[in-house]
C-alpha cells in the first residue's frame, strides 16, 4: 500500500539490510535511516520501504525470499560478488545506472563490484581488513619506540617478547585471529605475500596448498602462541577492539573498522593508539599487506521496481556528496569512499584533522591490498583449519597443509571450479 500522501500508482522500493550492532555501527545505522527519510521526503516519484533484518538471521531470510521470487529490490552486501552475478541472481547495472555515474567510482571499488566487466553493484566503501594497532604507552613502558611499530616477523617477536614483561595475568602481548573462520579470511593477504599465489592454481583446477612458505606463515603464528604472546582462545569477537580497549592487549591485528570502535566506546584510547600496516614475513609493507573488504548496494535480478532502485542508488551513493560525507566522518574516517569528490569533501572537513590514523589508512594501507578470493569460502576454511592446527600444535605444519590440499581438491573436484573459473573470465 502506498503511504497517505503518495499516489496509489507510486513505485515502492522494498530495500534490505542486514542489521548491524554496537557502537561501532551505531553512525552506519542512524545514516541509512536519514537517508531514507530525506529520500522519501525530497521528492514524491519512489517510496521507500526500509526494513532490517538482524545478523544472524540475514542468510536464511536472503535465500529463502530469493527462492520465493520475493527479494526486495535492494540489498546491502560485502564480499565477492562473482557467484551471485555469475548464477544470475543480481541485476546488471550497466544501463540502469547512468554512465557518468558509472564512471566517477575508483578503481578499487569498481573491481569489487564487476563482473566480466559490467557492474553488478555500486559500491559504498572499501576498508583494509588487516591493520596493526598498538599501545603507545605500553610501547613506552616496555622500552620500545612508541612511533616505531613492528613490520616484519622477526620484529613482532622482539616486540611481543619485550611487551611481556610489562603485561600482566590474563594479559597479552598481541591479539590475533585463533580460530579457523577468522584465520580463513584474515590471512589470505599474506598467503599471497609470503608465497606468491594462492592456495589454488590460477586457473582453479589443482589445489596448491602445500608450498613450504604456508608452512613459515604457520610457523609464525605457532610461534606466537608458543610464547604465549597470543591467547589461546578469543577473548572476544574476532572483528571487535574489545580487547585493545580494554587493555587486555597491547597489540592486535584488526580492520580498519577497529579505530571506529576504539573511538566510540574507548576515547580516552584513541591518542595512544597507533595504527600501521599488518605485519608481512620481509618486512615488505609496500604489496599484499591486507584483503580490502568492501559493502556494495546490489539490486535483485528479479526486482519489482529496478527504474526506482536506480534512482535511489545515484541520489545517495552517485550523487551529492554531502548525503555521504556523515557517513565517513561519523565512522571516524576509517572506510575509503567509492569516488573521489567524496573523498575530497570528507578530508576537508576539519575533523579530518584529528584523525591521525586516517592517512595511514588511506595512504600506507588501501593502496597496498589485494581483493578478497574469489574461489568458494571452502578453499579459505581448509586453509583456516590448517593454520589453527598447526598454531595450535594439532598437527605438524606440514601435516596440516597436506590435509588443507586434499580438501580444497575435493571443493575443486565437487564443485567443478575449473569450468567455473573459465566461466567466469569469459
Amino acid at each position: 500500500m502506498a503511504p497517505p500522501d503518495r499516489p496509489r500508482t507510486t513505485p515502492q522500493l522494498r530495500v534490505v539490510r542486514r542489521w548491524s550492532s554496537g557502537a561501532t555501527c551505531s553512525p552506519e545505522n542512524a545514516w541509512y535511516e536519514k537517508i531514507v527519510e530525506d529520500f522519501n521526503a525530497a521528492q514524491d516519484e519512489v517510496f521507500i520501504n526500509y526494513q532490517v533484518v538482524p545478523g544472524d538471521a540475514w542468510d536464511q531470510k536472503l535465500k529463502a525470499a530469493q527462492a520465493a521470487g520475493n527479494a526486495p529490490d535492494l540489498y546491502v552486501q560485502a564480499g565477492r560478488l562473482d557467484t551471485a552475478a555469475r548464477t544470475g541472481t543480481l541485476m546488471e547495472l550497466d544501463g540502469l545506472i547512468d554512465q557518468k555515474v558509472l564512471d566517477s567510482i575508483t578503481d578499487i571499488t569498481a573491481e569489487v563490484c564487476q563482473y566480466q566487466g559490467k557492474f553488478y553493484a555500486f559500491p559504498l566503501l572499501v576498508e583494509p581488513q588487516m591493520t596493526l594497532y598498538w599501545n603507545k604507552d605500553l610501547f613506552e613502558k616496555a622500552g620500545l619506540d612508541p612511533e616505531t611499530p613492528p613490520t616484519s616477523w622477526d620484529e613482532m617477536y622482539d616486540a611481543c617478547e619485550a611487551l611481556s614483561s610489562v603485561m600482566g595475568n590474563g594479559q597479552f602481548a598481541l591479539n590475533t585471529a585463533v580460530d579457523s573462520g577468522t584465520f580463513g579470511w584474515t590471512t589470505v593477504a599474506a598467503q599471497q605475500h609470503v608465497a606468491g599465489h594462492l592456495p589454488i592454481s590460477d586457473d582453479w583446477a589443482t589445489a596448491d596448498a602445500e608450498d613450504p612458505k604456508y608452512a613459515e606463515l604457520i610457523t609464525f603464528y605457532k610461534t606466537l602462541q608458543e610464547n604465549g604472546w597470543i591467547p589461546r582462545q578469543a577473548l572476544g569477537a574476532g572483528n571487535s577492539a574489545q580487547p585493545f580497549g580494554e587493555g587486555k592487549v597491547a597489540m592486535m591485528s584488526q580492520g580498519s573498522w577497529g579505530m571506529s570502535e576504539i573511538a566510540a566506546d574507548y576515547p580516552d584510547m584513541v591518542e595512544v593508539t597507533g595504527v600501521a600496516p599488518w605485519v608481512q614475513s620481509d618486512g615488505d609493507l609496500t604489496r599484499e599487506v591486507s584483503t580490502i573488504g568492501n559493502m556494495k548496494w546490489v539490486v535483485d535480478a528479479k526486482a519489482k521496481e529496478p527504474e526506482a532502485t536506480a534512482k535511489f542508488i545515484e541520489w545517495a551513493l552517485g550523487g551529492d556528496p554531502e548525503v555521504l560525507k556523515p557517513f565517513f566522518i561519523d565512522t571516524q574516517f576509517t572506510k575509503a569512499p567509492a569516488r573521489d569528490e567524496v573523498t575530497e569533501v570528507v578530508n576537508s572537513d576539519p575533523a579530518a584533522e584529528d584523525a591521525h590514523w586516517s592517512d595511514v589508512v588511506f595512504d600506507d594501507v588501501v593502496p597496498y591490498c589485494i581483493p578478497e578470493a574469489r574461489y568458494p569460502w571452502d578453499v579459505n576454511m581448509a586453509m583456516g583449519d590448517a593454520i589453527q592446527a598447526g598454531m595450535l600444535g594439532e598437527k605438524a605444519p606440514e601435516e596440516a597443509l597436506a590435509d588443507a590440499n586434499k580438501e580444497i581438491q575435493k571443493v575443486i573436484d565437487r564443485e567443478g571450479l575449473a569450468e567455473v573459473r573459465a566461466e567466469m573470465e569469459g
